[in-house]
């Protein structure tokens, strides 16, 4: 779905109504016209990808559908990237969606990487003392939020912390 930027900024919301309608309290995009022998009018348009989100081929060039929502809905592409609100990736209902700039949309990450020892989100463990440790990410720089018996306790408060120091987090 790589494309570059400035392409898919050519498709301007008047193109986008002509091609497909928007229900804003589903997110589902409808076809309005044929574009391809295996389009119909009134058919859902799009598929879901293996990433998780629903895409929609118009003129060849493959967009994300809760982009296009926000630009059928605005009129204007997002700036930043489209954060869904309740973690859903096929959620493309409007009130799901907000325009975050990338930082922001990161903070919302909800499950720790593949290499975490621990496998909770913040937490690590250090065998010297026995003890889990909670570090949380400020401005690109890694705050010690103290160490805890269990790795619930850590990880605690990492989303207290979160809560408090990550303006627009969803818990």
């Amino acid at each position: 779905m790589k494309r570059p930027e400035h392409m898919a900024k050519t498709l301007t919301a008047y193109e986008l109504r002509e091609f497909l309608d928007y229900d804003p309290a589903t997110g589902v995009f409808t076809w309005r016209v044929s574009l391809a022998s295996n389009v119909k009018p009134g058919s859902v348009a799009g598929c879901v990808m293996s990433n998780g989100y629903r895409a929609i081929r118009i003129r060849g060039v493959g967009y994300k559908a809760h982009r296009l929502a926000w630009l059928f809905v605005h009129g204007d592409w997002p700036q930043g990237v489209i954060d869904h609100i309740s973690k859903d990736k096929t959620d493309n209902r409007i009130s799901n969606l907000r325009d975050v700039p990338q930082n922001m949309n990161s903070h919302n990450q909800r499950e720790c990487g593949r290499k975490s020892r621990v496998g909770l989100l913040g937490v690590g463990y250090f065998k010297r003392t026995g003890k889990y440790r909670a570090d949380i990410q400020v401005n690109g720089r890694s705050l010690h939020l103290g160490s805890f018996d269990t790795p619930e306790a850590a990880q605690a408060a990492y989303f207290a912390a979160k809560q408090e120091l990550h303006a627009g987090y969803v818990a």
